[in-house]
């Protein structure tokens, strides 16, 4: 079971009795592509597979799952996944998200 990670938590203030959750019908999902996208009510959050992450895609990406949920809800997940990542990076190092700076000498390999 995955530790559940509150936003007020994280910032010192008193946080509420947990709620249960049933996790029994959940199908987990594996993607490395995201597209954000809204209304002036609701975030959409549209998840898939890019089978080819590192270019310009020749093939469309396959979207699998789409969220959608309030301003408000999205804002708790900015920062519970905010929290989660500062954790990661505590215990890992920073994360750098430019595949360009990660590579160790990019011009030796051209």
């Amino acid at each position: 079971m995955s530790e559940e990670i509150s936003p007020k938590a994280a910032e010192g203030q008193q946080v509420p009795q947990q709620l249960q959750v049933d996790d029994s019908t959940l199908e987990p999902m594996y993607t490395n592509f995201c597209r954000v996208t809204g209304t002036p009510e609701e975030v959409i959050l549209d998840f898939g597979l890019n089978t080819e992450p590192f270019g310009r895609s020749q093939t469309k990406i396959k979207l699998n799952q789409r969220m959608v949920c309030n301003f408000y809800t999205a804002k708790r997940l900015l920062m519970a996944l905010s929290v989660a990542v500062q954790r990661h990076e505590k215990a890992f190092g920073i994360l750098e998200t430019d595949v360009n700076k990660r590579l160790k000498n990019p011009e030796a390999q051209g």
